[in-house]
C-alpha cells in the first residue's frame, strides 16, 4: 500500500519544461503531417520518397512528444538532468533536418546530422533505464 507521504504522491504536477516541450512536439508533429498530406505532395520535384521521409520526421516528433508528456510526468525522470533534454533535442535535429532536406534540396550537409539527432533520441530513452 502506498503511503500519503510516498514519493511517488509527493510530485503531482508534471515538469512544466517538458510537458510543455512534449505537447509543442505533438502539435508541431501533427501540424507538419497535415502540410505533407495536402501540400507538400503538390510541390514541384516532391518525390514519393521525400514524402515518406517528410512523414517520417512527423511521425517521430509525435511519438517523442508523447514520450516527453509520460516523462515529464514521472516523479524520478521528470528532474532527470539529461533524458529529456536528449528527447528532445535528438527529436529536433532529427525531424528538423529530415524536414529541411525535403524541403531545400541544396542542404545536403544536413544528411550526416540525421543519425546524430536519432542517437541523442535514443541516448535519452537509455538513460532513463538508469
Amino acid at each position: 500500500m502506498v503511503s500519503e507521504s510516498s514519493p511517488l504522491l509527493s510530485r503531482t504536477v508534471p515538469s512544466p519544461f517538458l510537458w510543455r516541450s512534449g505537447a509543442i512536439l505533438v502539435a508541431t508533429g501533427m501540424i507538419v503531417d497535415a502540410f505533407g498530406t495536402h501540400t507538400l505532395r503538390r510541390r514541384p520535384g516532391i518525390t514519393v520518397d521525400n514524402l515518406n521521409a517528410w512523414r517520417t520526421a512527423a511521425n517521430y516528433a509525435i511519438i517523442n512528444g508523447l514520450g516527453l508528456l509520460l516523462v515529464s510526468m514521472h516523479p524520478r525522470f521528470s528532474t532527470h538532468r539529461f533524458a529529456g533534454y536528449a528527447i528532445l533535442g535528438g527529436s529536433a535535429v532529427f525531424s528538423g533536418s529530415i524536414m529541411a532536406l525535403v524541403l531545400w534540396k541544396n542542404v545536403k550537409f544536413l544528411g550526416p546530422i540525421t543519425p546524430l539527432g536519432g542517437i541523442m533520441m535514443i541516448a535519452g530513452y537509455a538513460a532513463l533505464a538508469f
